[in-house]
């Protein structure tokens, strides 16, 4: 199936919620990255979300050009011309932009969404992710609106992010903000459905204890009935509307949190640690059993057959493949592809 478009995108939303899976949202950085994300949704026979953020994109343009947007744009005319090849259905998201970086990044994919719609293609992203966190409240809920309006109007759905995910992200670190900001109020998500609702599609990416990074099971103190109150507060204060809510910040989370979280109307899982490492594991393992191969030591030639670069990428993008395949089983969307939609 090609990238779908926003009618399939919304349709696979409301089944995951009527049905309590979510999809699994992959950060990517590189066409292999995103091969291997396509190669493992196909195997569990998934749906699923591809997703850049800011540094993703500008890595992905390359070091003779540095740019978010041409990243961005880049990677989602691959993915779009590669998941036609793939029996899945795929979206395409962005990921964490912060305020500084609107203007680099998410508003000039959304002006290349409007030419494309002009031309009559195709949408470039299915959703853009605005990250205000850092702004007051007040103000983070009025620059989402403001970006809503916009998007809607290209049938662009909006993420967006209210409480702190802690850690550290893509350069960005939230440790010096304090650690009340880690845990969403049912106000506050009240708050923004009542001001975004009216105005288009929007996720929610509520903070319950969630943080960035690599941790056990056990060390991240979650609070997933933080999603189930503010989801009660919504649909009492809104006529029994609920929000499409995102979970961020998941390793080291157990797989009982990530199911109870899917019981409250989580319908999206960010992942990108745990997907970074299967990829770079493999790799690693391939130059510790090939040194002498991969390296021209003492003035040997090395062994042209192990360091190929398409030698152990082939096992990168399999080993990350496989962590693919284990996110679909955990969310309970692996054998859920909605096929032709």
């Amino acid at each position: 199936m090609p990238v779908v478009n926003p009618s399939q995108y919304r349709k696979m939303l409301d089944v995951a919620k009527q049905e309590h899976y979510a999809y699994p949202a992959f950060n990517v950085t590189s066409t292999e990255t995103a091969n291997a994300v396509l190669l493992g949704l196909k195997t569990a026979n998934s749906d699923g979300i591809i997703q850049v953020s800011t540094g993703g994109a500008e890595f992905l343009s390359g070091l003779g050009v540095k740019s978010m947007a041409a990243g961005g744009i880049a990677l989602a005319d691959y993915v779009r011309y590669m998941a036609a090849q793939y029996g899945v259905n795929v979206a395409l998201h962005t990921d964490h932009c912060h305020p500084k970086y609107l203007e680099t990044f998410v508003l000039p994919l959304i002006q290349e969404t409007e030419r494309r719609r002009a031309a009559g293609l195709p949408n470039l992203y299915n959703a853009h992710m605005f990250d205000g966190s850092e702004l007051t409240l007040a103000d983070n809920i009025a620059k989402s609106a403001e970006l809503l309006k916009r998007c809607a109007a290209s049938e662009i759905i909006l993420e967006v992010e209210i409480g702190v995910v802690g850690g550290e992200e893509d350069g960005h670190d939230t440790s010096h903000l304090g650690k009340e900001k880690l845990y969403t109020t049912p106000e506050d998500m009240v708050a923004v459905h009542k001001t975004l609702a009216p105005l288009g599609q929007y996720m929610l990416a509520a903070t319950f204890g969630n943080v960035h990074g690599v941790y056990k099971p056990g060390n991240v103190v979650l609070k997933p009935a933080i999603l189930r109150d503010g989801q009660a507060a919504i649909a009492a204060a809104c006529g029994g509307e609920q929000s499409l809510l995102v979970f961020h910040g998941g390793s080291g989370s157990t797989l009982e949190e990530i199911h109870e979280t899917l019981d409250y109307g989580v319908i999206k899982m960010n992942i990108d640690t745990d997907t970074q490492y299967a990829f770079t594991r493999a790799i690693a393992d391939h130059m510790f059993k090939n040194y002498d191969g991969v390296l021209k030591v003492d003035a040997e030639v090395g062994n042209k057959k192990v360091y190929d670069p398409r030698t152990y990428m082939k096992k990168s993008e399999q080993s990350m493949a496989d962590r693919v395949v284990r996110a679909c089983n955990d969310l309970r969307c692996a054998g859920k592809s909605l096929g032709t939609i």
